[in-house]
């Protein structure tokens, strides 16, 4: 498996109703090379069903065992990241479809 430019990560707790759209606006990025790691820290909502009705090769799911806070997601989803770079979501917010693209360009400058 190649290494993705990006390795974008979410990390969720009970928020199953707002992640899906969290999710849709990584996957409709103009850039493509990227991984999704979604970390849920132990969700008792149906988020996990949310993440697997998601098909798509990019999206890696960690559930975590308890309940342990956003920070110790956070860094559970920098550790299980592949990407030459990290960029960081969060599971109510949204990206607009550039994001992406704009930001590696900067990089490659």
């Amino acid at each position: 498996m190649s290494r993705p430019t990006v390795s974008v990560i979410i990390p969720t707790y009970n928020r199953a109703n707002l992640l899906k759209r969290a999710i849709a606006s990584v996957l409709n990025q103009t850039f493509t090379d990227f991984e999704l790691i979604v970390v849920d820290d132990a969700s008792p909502d149906n988020t996990p069903e949310v993440v697997r009705s998601i098909n798509d090769g990019r999206i890696r799911y960690v559930r975590l065992k308890k309940n342990s806070g956003g920070p110790v997601a956070r860094n559970t989803g920098i550790r299980k990241a592949r990407g030459r770079f990290i960029a960081l979501l969060d599971d109510d917010d949204e990206w607009l479809p550039n994001r992406l693209e704009l930001q590696i360009k900067k990089f490659e400058i």
